[in-house]
């Protein structure tokens, strides 16, 4: 099959690009390099099958032209913006991209014919739910961030495309990803912080907050099961969600114990105080019963995800100095 992966240059782009070119899959990567990196593409780019295309979704002539010229059987919208933490420094910022963006992406996918997207949504459309683990089927409560309202709009129009024209829409809600190209999150910060200063750590909130992480790797297998599911036709409708995560969580405090052991350091905790670290900062712990029938489990413990995350970051200091 032909996929067509926006912000293949990514944290979880990049992984899907591989994954797909191990299976003998061609794949055409769009990518702005706003926050990708070139150097995550660098074992793809040996591969024939593989094809990079510089381009931003939030301008639609140049995602129609691209897609008009691939003709791929899927569309994998992963280009997004993902800083909740500062969305609202620049209110419109998720708007653009991950709304607008992903009605560009639709209605260029469309004029080109392509008829099955997979796009990858957010554990934040849950906003502050108060059921937990959250399942697919909980109401969407207020919003609590513009990164997850925007997410969840982004979900509104693909629903709305694939009852209207016929399309096949997958949608993830992942809880935060963990693991190699991780470049953005709370790991990152800390190990940034700890390089800088390693006597003394600041955790925002009271480092009480309840938090869930998934390794890229058992990402990848989530990712790849759901469209072998479309293509037999053991999926069939139009619009499908699903939640993807660890049954395990974590607090932060404790994820900060673990990173600190990971780098060999002893610093002082700094509490800066209250139960989030910023507005839309919330619990997350989700139910994946659905998608564990299909046959998915998370494989990876969440520790090994955290430590992984930081021995990558450790092995490639470069990456933190892509982010302020």
């Amino acid at each position: 099959m032909k996929f067509f992966v926006t912000g293949g240059a990514g944290f979880i782009g990049s992984n899907f690009c591989d994954h797909l070119v191990s299976k003998n899959h061609e794949v055409v990567c769009f990518d702005d390099l706003s926050t990708g990196q070139e150097f995550f593409l660098q074992d793809a780019l040996r591969n024939v099958s593989f094809h990079f295309v510089k381009g931003d979704i939030q301008k639609f002539e140049e995602i129609k032209q691209a897609l008009q010229e691939t003709r791929p059987d899927w569309v994998i919208h992963f280009a997004a913006n993902a800083d909740v933490r500062r969305g609202l420094e620049h209110p419109r910022k998720d708007l653009d991209i991950n709304t607008f963006g992903t009605w560009n992406v639709l209605e260029a996918a469309r004029g080109a014919g392509v008829k099955k997207i997979l796009f990858s949504s957010t554990s934040a459309v849950y906003g502050a739910p108060n059921i937990f683990p959250t399942p697919e089927s909980a109401p969407f409560p207020e919003q609590t961030s513009l990164y997850g309202a925007s997410k969840a709009a982004g979900e509104g129009l693909i629903s709305a495309y694939c009852h209207g024209y016929d399309m096949a829409g997958i949608v993830f809600r992942f809880v935060s990803l963990v693991g190699p190209r991780y470049t953005h999150g709370h790991i990152f910060d800390f190990v940034k912080k700890l390089t800088q200063d390693p006597t003394r750590l600041e955790i925002l909130g009271d480092g009480e907050l309840v938090k869930s992480y998934l390794h890229i790797k058992d990402l990848m297998r989530g990712l790849w099961l759901t469209i072998e599911k479309v293509e037999n036709h053991s999926i069939q409708e139009a619009f499908s969600v699903f939640n993807i995560g660890n049954d395990s969580s974590i607090i932060i405090k404790k994820s900060a114990a673990l990173i600190t052991e990971r780098m060999k350091l002893t610093p002082t905790f700094i509490f800066t105080g209250g139960k989030r670290g910023w507005v839309g900062d919330e619990r997350v712990e989700l139910d994946t019963a659905k998608i564990k029938n299909l046959g998915w489990r998370a494989e990876i413990p969440l520790e090994q995800g955290i430590t992984d995350t930081v021995d990558y970051l450790l092995e490639n200091p470069q990456l933190l100095g892509v982010r302020v």
